[in-house]
């Protein structure tokens, strides 16, 4: 809601004092989501008021296995890797950012679960009983085999370029779901992965639809979010605001049309309601024990558990990092890291659709699992126990939102290293993502610097076969 409208709502203040009771506490945050549609106008555009064409998914929830997690371990069997174990493969071996040596049979066991009969690694035996839900992609490919330039085309559509991000692009394109909150959240502990922030920035698009990053290692609200609380009265918080406002008013005025500078004045407006609402979606405390115990008590069940309370108020794209650096790259003891890492994420995933279902939310939320790259089926010299990165083929799961459950779509070759079948590029990915979003990608553009730019730039086809 602009400023106009709660104007128009409570008369009996002016925009000025509806600002200057607006709030400090949670500035920076608050920067990151502005009043969509009145930042859209400052950039000269209007939001739409209508998808392109009807659609189920309203929100999207990105888990990243930052580092690339191997999918011929966990979603992509491949049984003749244990018949070549330690030797040459038949085929010849694609180039490889390391040196490696022969097949790296998997250790871990595949079954089939579920009325479809898909198999899954043991690594996602919990996750797996929801397989009827989930479409499989195995055939998917990117660019490059290095980190940086994979995380940026995953993330922003371009491996190399300033772009805007993709839970950047959702909201330009649809709008906020609840103004007291970010549009779009962004849940990494530890740190940032590798390039950070870049990850999820707007670039050219208002700042407003950047995403807003928090360090999920903290466990309460005030560590979560610094200065979520204001310590000063609320007399003197006034005085604050009401000083602020004039040195910014002032500035804007010797500048004529700013829209950033505006952008910052109009922050507060939304700080000071976010100093509610994030206090009380954040606090996992208000969650009943049974469903606390469903998600478990580690950090990637907080996350999820988190997640689904940031979707109930109207988050519109949440992206969930496994933690900061690339946990998932496994150059060496894939057997023992796997192990740990998949065994951190299998009940949390598991409640966490398990939830979304129940209160009827899966149909409506758009579920994506994968990482930057997939690994190599062949073994990373010189420990002969990991895999080296594999941009040629690796695999991503879907899950609600309008997706075809139960399904797999492409395929790799015999051995895993390349995708052979009904090919899944990641701008290919994007644009059916956006389909399922209501969004043709195509159409969902951004005049900057002489040019009109989308997601997908001139490229992806939507893989309508995954669309139920």
């Amino acid at each position: 809601m602009s400023l106009t409208q709660l104007t128009r709502l409570a008369p009996q203040f002016s925009r000025r004092e509806l600002l200057t009771r607006s709030g400090m506490g949670m500035g920076m945050l608050a920067l990151a989501e502005l009043t969509a549609r009145e930042n859209a106008q400052a950039a000269g555009r209007e939001m739409p008021v209508t998808r392109h064409h009807p659609a189920q998914a309203k929100q999207v929830v990105h888990l990243f296995m930052n580092g690339g997690p191997s999918h011929v371990d966990t979603f992509d069997p491949k049984p003749l890797l244990k018949k070549f174990h330690g030797k040459p493969l038949p085929n010849p071996n694609l180039p490889t950012e390391r040196k490696t040596a022969g097949a790296l049979g998997s250790p871990f066991q595949f079954k089939k679960y579920g009325e479809s009969g898909i198999e899954v690694s043991e690594l996602f035996d919990k996750t797996a009983a929801h397989i009827d839900e989930m479409c499989i992609i195995r055939s998917m490919h990117s660019d490059i085999p290095n980190h940086e330039p994979s995380l940026l085309l995953m993330n922003c559509g371009d491996n190399a370029l300033p772009r805007p991000s993709f839970g950047s692009w959702v909201n330009y394109g649809l709008g906020s779901l609840n103004e007291n909150l970010p549009g779009f959240v962004v849940l990494c502990p530890n740190g940032f992965p590798v390039v950070g922030p870049k990850n999820w920035r707007s670039a050219f698009l208002p700042g407003a639809f950047q995403g807003t990053h928090l360090d999920t290692k903290e466990t309460s609200v005030s560590r979560l979010i610094e200065n979520i609380s204001n310590p000063q009265t609320p007399k003197r918080q006034r005085r604050q605001l009401d000083l602020l406002q004039k040195i910014n008013q002032r500035h804007l005025d010797q500048r004529g049309h700013d829209s950033l500078l505006e952008a910052r004045i109009q922050s507060f407006e939304l700080a000071y309601r976010m100093q509610f609402a994030a206090s009380d979606v954040l606090d996992l405390s208000k969650e009943p024990k049974h469903i606390q115990e469903m998600y478990g008590d580690g950090l990637q069940g907080r996350q999820l558990l988190m997640t689904r309370r940031l979707l109930e108020k109207g988050v519109r794209f949440i992206q969930v990092w496994h933690s900061g650096g690339q946990e998932w790259d496994n150059h060496s003891g894939i057997e023992k890291n796997l192990r740990r890492l998949c065994g951190q994420w299998d009940q949390p995933i598991a409640a966490f659709l398990t939830d979304l279902k129940q209160r009827g939310m899966l149909d409506s939320t758009l579920l994506l699992w994968g990482g930057e790259f997939g690994r190599t089926p062949v073994a990373e010299l010189p420990s002969m126990s990991g895999r080296d990165h594999n941009h040629y083929g690796f695999s991503m799961w879907m899950a609600g939102g309008g997706v075809k459950g139960g399904y797999v779509h492409g395929a790799t070759d015999e051995t895993g290293f390349a995708a052979s079948e009904n090919k899944v590029h990641v701008h290919d990915l994007h644009a059916t993502m956006l389909h399922l979003l209501g969004i043709d990608h195509e159409r969902l553009t951004y005049r900057y610097a002489g040019r009109d730019f989308r997601l997908t730039d001139v490229h992806g086809h939507v893989v309508k076969d995954i669309i139920s």
